[in-house]
């Protein structure tokens, strides 16, 4: 008899819910309920709709069983780095703020003038990005909005406490705070007690293939059936890294909103070649780590998509493939995070007026020129040799990045499984229900169930 899994898998723009099971040794995955997700303006404030979010969890468990499968275990990942504040009684504190929001803008130097930054990588391996937890939860405190608060979770864990009434905090995502200390795999309570957090506001961590607990009576009845919620990989790209069909220590880019590009590790790099690189130390099972680096990615040709609202993805791959490459970018300017015109802002950067044509190309060309440069600070701080890189995620079907990506690395890409955060998510609750023993047979598993493909140039 099948056992039936349910990965919820929640981007910034969009979310999904997907089952899966284990049939003949390959994983089969059905995705059964979507909904497009963004932040919302709030009072001048970009703002994510908790409400919103927890109603589309509950549609999406509804939506499985309407559709014959019965889920025995969830598990839900989302991004990194935002969260709910919860007072006592367990009721939300406000609204969620969405890490796009500039409210921390004027917060870092005062975070920094207390706690130097040199100081938090040497403690945390965590690369400076101005909406990292620490940040925004300084706004909190300034504003006041911390006095009323007695629980934080990341918005994973909130998700899970909606369904469960019970309150975890998990690893992977909890590295993403800054507040996290690399060395102990716990929070740095020398970090909290300094800027003056409340001790009482974090949790013990768990790690991923931690059972939650059963939902609650009320979600029950409300879906027509019982599951036991388990913990991934909650960061969502820590799922998708672990869905990588590849050997301990090489490289990958996790291509989606963002781009992330690493390796694992076995333990976190935190000298100072490695800060000054802006690369991350990102928490993954057994407290193996993820020396990465955060990369714009497909954010910026999502906007100008939005931008332009009649054109499909695969029109500007056209665009681009027709277009000489001309100009680059840096696509980590914070220009970049969330201008009110992509296109706009992309122009300005170059200097001069560009048709549609070339400012996309100019996206393609920067992307890979990034991946170039990271792959070689990679090897550089590491002293690993990276004869492949893997690409995983929805931005692996995007054939002209990844073969732009080979000849500006010159490196072996490997492009699949796409749909490798829900993957992810999903041999995480496998490995907690002792269907798969671990990551090592997982992967065997992903390679045969998977298309995945050696890109060209």
């Amino acid at each position: 008899m099948k056992r039936y899994y349910l990965a919820i898998d929640i981007g910034a723009s969009s979310g999904r819910h997907m089952v899966g099971w284990l049939e003949d040794g390959k994983l089969n995955l059905r995705e059964v309920y979507r909904f497009a997700n963004g932040a919302e303006t709030h009072g001048g404030s970009l703002m994510w709709n908790a409400a919103r979010l927890e109603r589309e969890v509950i549609n999406g468990l509804k939506a499985a069983a309407q559709q014959g499968y019965t889920p025995e275990y969830i598990g839900i990942d989302t991004w990194a780095v935002d969260y709910a504040l919860l007072d006592g009684g367990g009721n939300i504190v406000g609204d969620i703020y969405s890490y796009r929001d500039g409210r921390t803008q004027s917060i870092t130097d005062i975070v920094h003038g207390i706690a130097p930054f040199e100081w938090l990588y040497s403690r945390t391996g965590i690369q400076f990005q101005p909406f990292n937890t620490i940040y925004q939860l300084y706004a909190d405190k300034v504003s006041g909005k911390l006095a009323g608060a007695a629980h934080l979770l990341m918005l994973p864990d909130y998700l899970n406490y909606c369904l469960t009434g019970v309150k975890k905090q998990e690893y992977t995502n909890a590295t993403s705070t800054g507040m996290v200390n690399a060395q102990t795999h716990d929070w740095d309570w020398d970090i909290i007690d300094l800027l003056g957090f409340d001790r009482a506001l974090f949790r013990p961590l768990s790690q991923p293939g931690t059972v939650v607990g059963r939902l609650r009576e009320e979600v029950c009845r409300q879906v027509g059936y019982s599951a036991t919620v388990v913990l991934p990989a909650t960061h969502d790209t820590a799922s998708a890294v672990l869905a990588a069909p590849i050997e301990f220590g090489q490289a990958y880019i996790s291509s989606g909103t963002w781009s992330l590009l690493g390796i694992e590790q076995r333990a976190a790099h935190t000298d100072e070649n490695s800060r000054l690189a802006n690369y991350s130390n990102e928490g993954s099972i057994n407290f193996a780590f993820r020396y990465q680096k955060n990369i714009m990615g497909l954010w910026m040709l999502q906007s100008i998509k939005r931008e332009l609202q009649s054109i499909t993805f695969p029109e500007l791959i056209a665009m681009a493939r027709a277009q000489r490459p001309e100009y680059t970018v840096d696509v980590n300017d914070n220009r970049f995070l969330s201008p009110d015109s992509m296109i706009a802002e992309i122009c300005a950067a170059v200097g001069k007026e560009l048709s549609i044509e070339q400012t996309v190309r100019t996206i393609y060309d920067s992307l890979a020129l990034s991946y170039r440069q990271a792959v070689e600070e990679l090897e550089r701080n590491t002293g690993a040799r990276c004869e492949s890189i893997n690409i995983i995620g929805g931005g692996s079907r995007d054939g002209l990045l990844n073969e732009l990506t080979a000849r500006a690395t010159g490196k072996k890409v490997i492009a699949g499984p796409s749909e490798a955060t829900a993957t992810g998510n999903m041999i995480m609750q496998m490995i907690s229900a002792g269907e798969i023993p671990d990551i090592a047979t997982a992967r065997n598993i992903i390679k045969n169930s998977f298309t995945i493909q050696e890109v060209q140039e």
